[in-house]
């Protein structure tokens, strides 16, 4: 079971040598970087590193999808530059992949900061995938290379792409739960505030649900 990783990244200069170094002690068999027009040094810092390279107008979206056309494995897992996986963390993956049943997942979370509100959120967004079985981008999204492209990729549009993919996904099987855990900066929440960001979060997808344009709320979120 080969396993890709795929990074999508955009101005992430200060964190895009590490992401690459902590997905090869993760255990990947490939890593492919995905830049979406980057005005920093990112894609220079990138190409010296043990990955492949590919760009892309910007858009996670668009970028993941990009990068998965190139990839050669059987196993796709997608990560922000902002997340990370202890070392073993693929063997987890293809452990539960030896099931045929089993289709993709995400991971346990563990954000990189003290205090009772980040642990919280961790509980939160894990009770999110094993009652409503949506898990985000920055849970660590893998799949079984195959399912991703009966699926069609992730969906071209300026946010909640991964929200979209993962209710297609629902309806043809459960996403697993693997412990991981998987290693999330904090600098969101330390920028906005933990309350601040995590009503925003709401707010972005109860208006997702009642119609508001991706573009629209896009407006409201700045990726990279």
């Amino acid at each position: 079971m080969r396993v890709s990783v795929i990074i999508p990244v955009r101005n992430e200069s200060v964190r895009i040598a590490q992401a690459i170094h902590r997905a090869r002690a993760a255990g990947a068999d490939q890593v492919i970087v995905c830049d979406g027009e980057s005005t920093d040094a990112t894609a220079s810092i990138a190409e010296a590193m043990p990955c492949e390279l590919v760009f892309s107008p910007p858009g996670r979206g668009k970028q993941q999808n990009q990068a998965a056309r190139v990839a050669d494995g059987d196993c796709l897992l997608f990560l922000h530059a902002d997340t990370w996986l202890p070392e073993g963390g693929i063997a987890q993956i293809r452990r539960v992949l030896t099931r045929p049943s089993a289709m993709g997942g995400c991971f346990l979370q563990r954000i990189a900061s003290p205090g009772w509100p980040y642990r919280l959120l961790e509980r939160g967004n894990a009770a999110r995938v094993r009652l409503w079985q949506v898990p985000y981008g920055d849970q660590g999204l893998f799949f079984r290379r195959d399912i991703f492209e009966r699926l069609g990729g992730f969906p071209d549009i300026p946010i909640m792409e991964d929200v979209r993919l993962m209710r297609r996904f629902r309806r043809i099987a459960r996403p697993l739960l693997l412990p991981g855990p998987l290693g999330v900066d904090a600098r969101r929440w330390q920028q906005m505030g933990v309350l601040r960001q995590t009503v925003r979060n709401w707010l972005l997808l109860g208006a997702e649900r009642i119609g508001v344009s991706p573009d629209r709320l896009a407006t409201f979120y700045q990726y990279g």
